[in-house]
């Protein structure tokens, strides 16, 4: 893996974000010349923990500026694109859905326009979402299956992968689609998020919220699993042939929510009961991945069982809010997306 991305030259948005400041660091980490588009300076994000921020091209911009990413990518000479960013959070889509399409789907837009103009791309990987196939009544989703997301953010998501389908239907660009399932891990600080959420919840001696009727089924994978699925992914395009191909992946560990914070609160020795408030009416009911194609194809698995990494991320947030000042919060910013 090392030798594939040493001194190659990599593109990165979204690296300020959550999974983006973990591929970051391991592209760093595996000695690769990585540039970052970063639209906000969030100096909490886990990129300017450690020294990666120094090693890295930092261009402040949007992913609305075409012109700035054609830039970055001719004057960085750049190999290889993640196209991470994105409005992630499902609440922040249905109360704001204009600016969520916009960066969601005219932001891929523009990237996959930017690298078609660029001869020295040689490879794309776009990210989505177990949310852009939607509602199905078959489960595990397979990547043949069609995507039909209904909801603001779920169609962002399914129109940003069939657009880059588009692009390598109609263009041949050597683009690759990721579907993950729902990422966790420590340094992911959105604590609607229902992980975060409730380990903050228990930390803080508060009683986890859960807004749905607690049903909701679920797939999850450690956000370290993700960044190698990712690079392997990226590593494999060209030797196998797979430009144009979906991807799953996923531990495929599937929980509902109450299962899930209860399993969180048996993990931190908690003896609080969850408060289910059964508000949230617009979620789709079961969700979760089959990675029978990444593992064929790939020789993918994760290497962090669900519990493993799990453990992982509690003993991260511990330390992290150890280190807190003040971390106490009211109790409606702790409801957890689900």
């Amino acid at each position: 893996m090392k030798s594939f991305w040493k001194a190659k030259n990599v593109f990165v948005t979204g690296a300020t974000g959550f999974f983006g400041s973990y591929l970051t660091r391991e592209l760093v980490n595996l000695e690769a010349h990585v540039t970052v588009l970063v639209r906000d300076t969030r100096r909490k994000s886990n990129l300017y923990r450690g020294e990666v921020y120094t090693k890295i091209n930092i261009i402040e911009g949007s992913l609305g500026d075409l012109a700035l990413i054609e830039r970055a990518l001719d004057e960085h000479k750049i190999d290889t694109v993640f196209h991470l960013a994105a409005q992630a959070i499902a609440g922040e889509a249905h109360r704001n859905p204009l600016s969520t399409f916009h960066a969601n789907i005219l932001g891929t837009w523009n990237i996959l326009e930017a690298c078609r103009r660029n001869p020295n791309v040689n490879r794309i990987i776009v990210t989505s979402s177990d949310k852009a196939y939607g509602a199905h009544l078959t489960l595990p989703y397979d990547e043949n299956m069609p995507l039909q997301g209904k909801h603001p953010y779920d169609v962002s998501k399914s129109c940003a992968d069939l657009i880059a389908q588009t692009y390598y239907y109609t263009y041949r660009l050597p683009v690759c689609i990721a579907r993950c399932g729902n990422l966790f891990g420590g340094g992911d600080l959105n604590f609607s998020r229902i992980i975060p959420g409730t380990i903050r919840s228990i930390y803080n001696h508060r009683t986890p919220v859960i807004r749905s009727d607690g049903t909701l089924l679920r797939d999850y994978l450690f956000v370290e699993d993700a960044a190698r699925a990712y690079l392997l992914l990226a590593e494999k395009m060209e030797a196998l042939n797979l430009a144009g191909e979906a991807f799953n992946f996923s531990s495929e560990s599937r929980l509902t929510v109450l299962d899930l914070t209860k399993k969180i609160l048996k993990m931190m020795n908690c003896t609080l009961e969850p408060v289910i408030l059964n508000e949230e009416k617009k979620e789709i009911k079961h969700q979760y991945l089959s990675i029978e194609k990444a593992r064929k194809i790939l020789g993918w698995k994760p290497v962090y069982s669900f519990d493993e990494g799990l453990e992982n991320t509690i003993n991260w947030y511990k330390g992290y809010f150890a280190k807190t000042e003040n971390i106490g919060v009211d109790l409606n910013e702790e409801k957890a997306p689900y």
